[in-house]
C-alpha cells in the first residue's frame, strides 16, 4: 500500500467523518482510528503505528467486513421482510445520475440481482442488487447520504 492511497482512504474518512476505518488487504491491515480529541493513529501491520494530524471531529465507526453475513430477516405483522444491507462504507444514491428517476420505489416488484441503488466508495460507483424476487417495502435511507457498512437500505417483502 502506498502513501498516495493511505492519504486517499484518510480523505475518504475525513469526508464521510468516519472515527474507525479498518482495511486488511494483501497481508497489510491498515486500521484509522479516531480516540475522543486525540489525534488518530494509523496502525500499519502488526505492532507498527503513524501518527497522523487531527481529523475533523464528530466521525462515525465503520467496521471492516467480514467474508459472509447471512441476510437479515425480520418479521412485520406476521409477513417476513427480507433487509438488504449496505456491504460497504460510501455515498448512497437511489439512481444512476441525478436527473434520472430511481432504480426502485417503495411497492416497486424487484427480482433477484436487480440493481437497487448505487453507493459510492473511493470514487467508485458500486451496484447494490437484491438477493430476493419481491416487493420494496420500505427504504431506510435518503438519496445521497453517507452509509455504513451494515446499515439497513431496503425492506423487500420475499417471494
Amino acid at each position: 500500500m502506498t502513501l498516495d492511497e493511505i492519504k486517499q482512504i484518510l480523505d475518504l474518512v475525513r469526508e464521510h467523518e468516519l472515527s474507525e476505518f479498518e482495511l486488511e488487504q494483501e497481508g497489510v491491515k491498515l486500521r484509522v482510528r479516531k480516540k475522543g480529541q486525540d489525534a488518530p493513529a494509523v496502525v500499519v501491520g502488526p505492532g507498527h503505528s503513524i501518527p497522523m494530524p487531527v481529523m475533523a471531529p464528530g466521525l462515525l465507526a465503520a467496521p471492516a467486513p467480514p467474508e459472509a453475513s447471512a441476510p437479515e430477516v425480520t418479521e412485520t405483522e406476521g409477513v417476513e421482510l427480507a433487509v438488504v444491507k449496505s456491504p460497504i462504507v460510501g455515498t448512497f444514491y437511489r439512481a444512476p445520475e441525478p436527473t434520472a428517476s430511481p432504480f426502485v420505489n417503495v411497492g416497486d416488484t424487484v427480482r433477484k440481482n436487480q440493481v437497487l441503488c448505487l453507493i459510492e466508495a473511493m470514487k467508485l460507483m458500486n451496484e447494490i442488487v437484491s438477493e430476493y424476487d419481491g416487493e420494496i417495502v420500505q427504504i431506510f435511507v435518503e438519496n445521497g447520504q453517507p452509509v455504513q457498512y451494515g446499515e439497513r437500505l431496503f425492506a423487500v417483502r420475499a417471494r
